[in-house]
């Protein structure tokens, strides 16, 4: 990776994927932190693009993830570049650990940490875990993984631990990072934040927003079958097709479009609890970037 860009790895993750890479005028790049809103954001993406409520292909084709290591590197980029179509492309690496090149725009997603650290613990388990090292070539653990705590002892945990935001990047530091680097970048021209909350508040408005920002011409006459092909709803019915589980790693695909609600992390919390998680944030990011992620 250029000296410009932080690596990011983890077990089933390589952001030096990322190098030399090619970019194309028009290149849409989703940069999120996991259960933040990713695959909604491929989906809306897929939607402005192709115009029809029913993409031509499984979302993963269409949009696929360059840093995850259960495919080869050789393969995604041959996929990407026998794309005809306006290219957008999955990571959930910062923008700091991507190539930022004026001819693509950057999405980048947030929604409030605890409920995407409720969403993430969830997802952990629908993990088929020797799933993943299978396809990495990874060896089995010398010891059994320990039974996870319940979800409030988790998350209590998950609100406490303090670590390198870089080195656990779906930590509450390494979301904060995630968010500091994107707010200090989002007056450029070609980035934009987007809110999971506005998202769920107000998908016809957002999504004509995001069109406008792209440029994309809304046409009225599908404009509302879009919208209801973006809803929660529509997409755990059409999960078959849009989750991202090409290779087969989850224990049930309709899982991972789990309940899509806002508000869970907090309902797990009491008062005290919840000061607590808003006395740490105070340390790991600007004032008026958490008031942005925290809004109702």
């Amino acid at each position: 990776m250029s000296p410009t860009f932080h690596r990011y790895t983890a077990y089933d993750e390589d952001s030096a994927r990322w190098t030399g890479f090619r970019f194309r005028d028009g290149d849409i790049v989703i940069s999120t932190r996991s259960k933040s809103g990713t695959t909604w954001t491929q989906m809306i993406c897929a939607l402005l693009i192709f115009g029809t409520p029913e993409p031509p292909r499984p979302l993963p084709e269409l949009s696929p993830w360059l840093d995850h290591l259960v495919e080869p590197r050789e393969a995604v980029i041959a996929a990407l570049e026998a794309q005809t179509h306006r290219r957008f492309i999955k990571t959930h690496t910062p923008l700091d650990g991507v190539p930022v090149d004026p001819r693509a725009h950057y999405l980048v997603v947030f929604r409030h940490p605890l409920d995407m650290a409720v969403s993430l613990y969830h997802h952990g388990n629908n993990l088929d875990r020797d799933r993943v090292r299978e396809l990495i070539g990874l060896p089995e653990p010398a010891e059994p993984e320990p039974p996870r705590p319940p979800l409030r002892d988790w998350l209590l945990e998950w609100i406490d631990r303090d670590v390198d935001p870089r080195e656990a990047t779906d930590s509450l530091p390494g979301a904060m990072h995630h968010l500091r680097d994107a707010w200090e970048r989002r007056d450029q021209p070609n980035i934009t934040l987007l809110h999971y909350a506005d998202l769920k508040s107000d998908l016809d408005g957002q999504m004509r927003g995001l069109a406008e920002r792209l440029g994309f011409e809304v046409d009225e006459r599908t404009w509302p079958r879009l919208v209801e092909a973006a809803t929660f709803e529509q997409m755990k019915s059409n999960n078959k097709k849009l989750a991202p589980d090409r290779s087969g790693v989850f224990k049930d695909a309709a899982a991972f479009f789990r309940q899509g609600r806002s508000g869970t992390g907090r309902e797990v919390l009491t008062d005290a609890e919840l000061a607590r998680y808003h006395d740490r944030v105070a340390d790991l990011a600007p004032s008026e970037a958490l008031e942005w992620l925290h809004r109702p």
